[in-house]
């Protein structure tokens, strides 16, 4: 296993360890409901140092960025960033990211999911045909996520860049805690506002930048958060999880993502996802909420009321925030309209559950 520039911090702190993406990563320190309603309600730190990054350089770096993902790159400026995902020879998705534009039409950053980082960059590099510079740059960097409402409130004391009004997916680059070339993104993976730093792996800066975070921000109330309660804030919001609710063989349409695939451009597979827009999709990942008492999980199938299979679970938790077992599934376009009845067969039994809106409320 791998360890982030963090790992034994947690390890210090007590944190309940266990292998994630190849990684030695915290699942859950004071447990996951006290994590996650600290997020929810005031500011937690999760350490995402396990995740990938990219860097891309040169005149041809956006023409190879257009050529390999869904979205249109050509609309970001210096400071912006962008969702979108890169589909594969067959329309399914091979991992989604995001798009940092450092210096337009010239310099871009990547930021891909941990388990997919070998995979991503060979893809990538397999339609690198026009000499465009490549580094991966992800065992050298570190990568804290604080959020919460009150995450730019606790940090702003540590740099002179204004954070506290950095508006959604950009972000700014200076000093930090003392260290220079941090890039402070609003970003983030719980819907509850805050922050994303990335800064350098060298020296002491992993040492430095934690205990800058915690002295001013442990009075205040934030705290380590794990991974545990990141999959139950995220799951709150109706993102989606590679490897769970998105993978090779699910299409960006099927899985809601439709507004990140824009046919303006040429990309792969755009005649496929294209024809599929036209024809309509057969199947939708929707959102839905237990009527009957019991918890949803990865790959339960979905039936209808008559007991046949229409499609499966791909995320499922009790909520922290809800006080309700919530979950996401691929159903048949049939049963995919809000309030459909639809059921969720736990250990033989099919339990009841309706289809709602994302976010879950």
């Amino acid at each position: 296993m791998k360890n982030t520039p963090f790992t034994q911090k947690h390890i210090e702190l007590g944190a309940k360890m266990a292998e994630f993406a190849g990684y030695n990563m915290p699942i859950s320190y004071s447990g996951i409901n006290d994590e996650h309603q600290t997020v929810r309600r005031n500011a937690g730190v999760f350490d995402v140092s396990h995740m990938g990054e990219f860097m891309l350089k040169g005149e041809n770096a956006l023409d190879l960025i257009q050529r390999v993902t869904t979205n249109d790159a050509s609309k970001l400026t210096a400071g912006k960033i962008q969702y979108t995902c890169l589909p594969n020879e067959n329309g399914g998705i091979i991992d989604d990211l995001l798009v940092y534009c450092i210096e337009e039409n010239k310099v871009y950053m990547l930021v891909v999911n941990a388990s997919n980082i070998e995979k991503d960059w060979n893809w990538i590099q397999k339609f690198n045909e026009k000499d465009v510079e490549m580094h991966n740059i992800s065992d050298d960097t570190c990568l804290l996520a604080i959020q919460g409402p009150n995450a730019t409130k606790i940090l702003q004391p540590l740099t002179e860049m204004d954070i506290l009004n950095l508006k959604y997916y950009t972000f700014v680059k200076g000093r930090f805690a003392g260290i220079d070339n941090v890039l402070v993104s609003a970003t983030g993976y719980t819907g509850a506002g805050g922050v994303e730093i990335y800064f350098k792996n060298e020296g002491d800066n992993a040492e430095k930048m934690w205990n800058a975070i915690f002295e001013i921000g442990t009075p205040q109330g934030l705290k380590p958060i794990g991974l545990a309660a990141r999959d139950t804030l995220r799951l709150e919001m109706g993102y989606c999880l590679y490897g769970n609710d998105i993978d090779d063989t699910t299409s960006p349409l099927e899985a809601g993502l439709g507004w990140i695939v824009k046919f303006t451009k040429e990309f792969t597979a755009k005649e496929i996802i294209q024809k599929l827009k036209g024809e309509g999709i057969q199947r939708k990942l929707v959102g839905f909420e237990m009527i009957d008492r019991g918890i949803p999980r990865h790959h339960y199938e979905i039936c209808n009321e008559e007991g046949k299979q229409i499609g499966y679970v791909t995320s499922g938790t009790q909520s922290p925030s809800l006080n309700k077992a919530i979950g996401m599934g691929y159903v048949e376009i049939d049963s995919s309209a809000l309030d459909s009845l639809i059921c969720i067969k736990v250990r033989d039994k099919l339990l009841q559950a309706k289809v709602v809106k994302i976010p879950f409320s």
